[in-house]
């Protein structure tokens, strides 16, 4: 399998810089092996049934970009800080801009009381001490951080408040992420209330989507690319839940990749998960073998993606050029902001 065999080309126009109004207004693509059905979002409740089980990642978004200065010799120098992941010990792997410009031992000045002493520097990266932590540090980086949008959404316009509602889920519950579980933005309270009516059950877990999420392929031979590491936890109750539904012959279908990469990180054997905690690495390309997941409801992806291969391994790979080949003729919108798509294969 080459990389290029996950290329395709998207116009520009396609890429959302901005989600849909309301949140399930969102165009839906529900594809079978041999049907394609251009729907809206609220449509779910037509394809899923009584017994099927949701599962959803709570993971909570932080405000992980960071604009402040460091100060030397009475010069100062502006610099921005896109936080990673936590480490054990309560410090912050980060990225800084222009990390050449700042030494061990010195202090970046952020907004709202905010400071933070860099630690070390290596492969690129830093780690930093805050002076606050725990809730003092939550609140001062809810005023002092943005949302730190993808890549391809910052290139066309600074985050501003908005995205501080926009891009987190209606039921994120657990701080940690620096990117967001985005096919979970399409559910508002209403689309889950008439879901639950419907019998549908929901199973929350959690995976910390991290900067990693947005790296690019740069193996020709995809077996070979190492994927990033992200933490994650399946609670005994949520395995209990989709053991269960297993079981019984109900479908489990996460919603998004994040929740899929997790599940099947957690998977025992075909058919049983077990409460689980740590860092994944899971990588899945065509070939795999999905142990728990039966169905998956997922956005429109970056070519030559690691989420391109997982859908191809889902879907197949000429299936997955076919419906990507319909979104783009339909003008489905791409990426984070962009519309959902059901796979049922």
């Amino acid at each position: 399998m080459k990389l290029s065999d996950f290329d395709f080309d998207l116009p520009e126009q396609l890429i959302a810089t901005r989600p849909a109004v309301p949140r399930s207004a969102s165009r839906l693509l529900v594809a079978t092996p041999d049907k394609i059905d251009d729907k809206g979002v609220t449509d779910l409740v037509n394809y899923l049934r009584a017994g099927d089980v949701l599962v959803l990642n709570d993971t909570k978004v932080i405000p992980a970009r960071l604009f402040g200065h460091r100060e030397r010799d009475g010069n100062v120098s502006k610099m921005e800080v896109t936080l990673l992941s936590p480490t054990p010990d309560g410090q912050w792997r980060a990225l800084i801009k222009p990390l050449r410009k700042v030494r061990d031992g010195e202090v970046i000045t952020f907004a709202a009381g905010l400071e933070a002493e860099v630690l070390s520097r290596a492969d690129g990266q830093a780690v930093l001490a805050f002076n606050h932590s725990g809730d003092a540090f939550d609140e001062a980086l809810a005023l002092a951080g943005q949302m730190p949008l993808p890549p391809y959404i910052a290139a066309k316009r600074a985050a501003d408040a908005q995205d501080k509602t926009d891009y987190q889920t209606v039921f994120a519950k657990t701080t940690g992420a620096v990117a967001a579980p985005t096919a979970s933005l399409h559910f508002d309270t209403e689309l889950l209330e008439r879901l639950t009516v419907l019998g549908v059950e929901f199973a929350h877990v959690t995976l910390h989507v991290g900067a990693g999420t947005f790296l690019p392929v740069k193996v020709d031979d995809v077996k070979t690319h190492k994927m990033h590491a992200e933490w994650g936890q399946v609670s005994g109750q949520a395995a209990e839940q989709i053991n269960a539904a297993k079981a019984q012959g109900r479908r489990v279908i996460p919603v998004g990749t994040t929740a899929l990469r997790l599940i099947e990180s957690a998977a025992a054997v075909a058919g049983k998960i077990a409460p689980w905690q740590g860092e994944t690495e899971i990588f899945i390309y065509p070939g795999f073998h999905f142990n728990i997941a039966d169905a998956l409801m997922t956005n429109f992806h970056l070519p030559k993606s690691t989420l391109m291969m997982l859908v191809s391994a889902l879907m197949g790979q000429q299936r997955v050029r076919e419906i990507y080949e319909h979104a783009i003729e339909n003008e489905y919108r791409f990426f984070s902001y962009g519309d959902s798509s059901l796979l049922l294969p």
